[in-house]
């Protein structure tokens, strides 16, 4: 199994889990985040004075899926999160030891 965590732009939550929805990922976690890249944060002004935003909005995704869909995902991922511009995410892939579903006791590919 393999864990993939993408953080991607907040406005792009809702086509990414579109994506996600239609390649049958049933479940995924969703934290909205803060940080920055090589974006480095922006300037804005409030009130006639201008500072530095360091840490951007982010959201990020986690899915823990089968080795064979996990491609797929990654895939599903970067074609809908994608605007080609920089602040645009990163997507990890980890391997996953072993899932428990708390609940009934499942384990593997049965807990997911």
């Amino acid at each position: 199994m393999k864990k993939i965590e993408a953080i991607i732009q907040p406005f792009k939550l809702e086509p990414v889990k579109e994506a996600l929805h239609k390649i049958s990922i049933q479940g995924m976690t969703v934290t909205e985040v803060k940080g920055f890249g090589r974006q480095k944060g922006i300037r804005e002004v409030y009130r006639g004075m201008e500072y530095q935003v360091d840490f951007l909005p982010k959201v990020k995704v986690e899915v823990v899926v089968p080795d064979e869909k996990a491609q797929a995902v990654v895939e599903a991922i970067i074609e809908k999160a994608r605007t080609g511009r920089i602040g645009d995410g990163k997507i990890f892939v980890y391997p996953v030891a072993e899932v428990i579903r708390i609940r009934t006791g499942e384990t593997g590919e049965d807990a997911v």
